[in-house]
């Protein structure tokens, strides 16, 4: 079997251009003209490659990578071994992410998975449908009438795109997404199986039966948002779900109806936000979060994994815990219960 290199690195990258991109010097005697050739953790680079160190529990690999050069924190930099060129730079993850970007453009966000320029042979596009040149669409892919999706943007297989839905320019739709009953930006990526717009669960509830809520807001997705995998956003009930700019959601994520998340928020796989919340600007929620629904998480406040928050939560907030709260107080929380169950095997006799 073949072993096939899936993303290749751009060539072309030179040393003094990674110095240059990260505004940092080159060493005394450093080639500027030494090409690099790709981008590797610290235990395999090789010597045309980049690797980046920002954490203690790596200094021993540090001590020995191959690497051609490293970017590392000051903290670092006198355990950078001889044959690297140490790159120092306050923050050299969100460096070495700049410079990924630049080595491998190809992976910053899903392209055409058939090679498509166009529409492809087997694609479905409604003749009320308006495609702006340069978008791609992928064999199996259905655009409905009255959609409108803008230049660059690509579409692919089996992806689906319902009546009058706008997609921005350079969007990327992933494999066998949908997008019904929505207004997409620029930049935004849909990763593969997202459903996007259908209608939220809401049902009059009472002893005779369950009536259902006719859902007939939309699904707003403002510019630079990434969207994983298989997760889900209802269009509002009675006014529109939101999702802000530079907002990023991981996979297996549902987001209900009415929900309005702001600017560059961060939400991990498996979080569940119930209907009607706010989340305010950089929000982040660690994994498998719940959120009741009618409340406010304020701005800039981050939840722990696995919490469940059933209050607002003022800004600036650090919570967590079940149901969660300042993280001060579920720490002493914990930490009292487990001294009351050391004791009480004490008592039964254990130990």
């Amino acid at each position: 079997m073949s072993d096939p290199v899936f993303i290749v690195p751009k060539a072309g990258l030179t040393l003094g251009a990674v110095a240059e991109a990260c505004g940092v010097p080159l060493p005394e005697g450093a080639d500027p003209s030494q090409p690099v050739t790709g981008a590797a953790p610290l235990e395999t680079a090789g010597p045309s490659d980049l690797a980046y160190m920002d954490n203690a529990r790596y200094g021993d690999a540090l001590g020995t990578t191959r690497a051609l050069a490293c970017l590392v924190s000051p903290r670092f930099a006198p355990r950078v071994p001889a044959g690297t060129i140490a790159l120092v730079t306050r923050d050299p993850y969100r460096a070495y992410a700049g410079l990924l970007a630049r080595l491998y453009e190809e992976a910053m966000r899903p392209g055409s998975l058939f090679a498509a320029s166009g529409v492809s042979p087997g694609a479905h596009v409604h003749p009320q449908a308006r495609l702006e040149d340069g978008v791609r669409v992928d064999p199996g892919a259905v655009v409905g009438p009255g959609a409108e999706i803008g230049s660059g943007t690509v579409l692919g297989p089996n992806a689906v795109i319902g009546p009058n839905v706008r997609i921005g320019r350079d969007c990327s739709i992933g494999a066998g997404a949908t997008l019904t009953h929505a207004l997409v930006g620029n930049r935004v990526i849909v990763h593969p199986g997202a459903r996007i717009g259908q209608d939220g669960f809401g049902f009059a509830m009472g002893a005779g039966g369950h009536i259902k809520v006719p859902q007939v807001g939309r699904v707003i997705i403002q510019d630079d948002v990434e969207i994983g995998a298989n997760t889900t956003i209802d269009r509002g009930a009675s006014r529109d779900t939101v999702v802000g700019e530079g907002t990023k959601i991981d996979n297996l994520v549902q987001i209900a109806h009415n929900v309005v998340i702001g600017r560059h928020c961060v939400i991990v796989s498996g979080v569940g936000i119930s209907g009607s919340t706010t989340l305010e600007d950089y929000v982040v929620l660690g994994g498998q979060v719940g959120v009741v629904g009618h409340l406010r998480i304020g701005m800039g406040s981050q939840i722990a994994g696995s919490s469940n928050v059933n209050r607002d939560v003022p800004p600036g907030s650090r919570w967590g815990g079940t149901p969660a709260k300042p993280v001060r107080t579920w720490f002493r929380e914990m930490t009292t219960l487990a001294r009351l169950a050391e004791r009480g095997g004490k008592d039964d006799g254990e130990g």
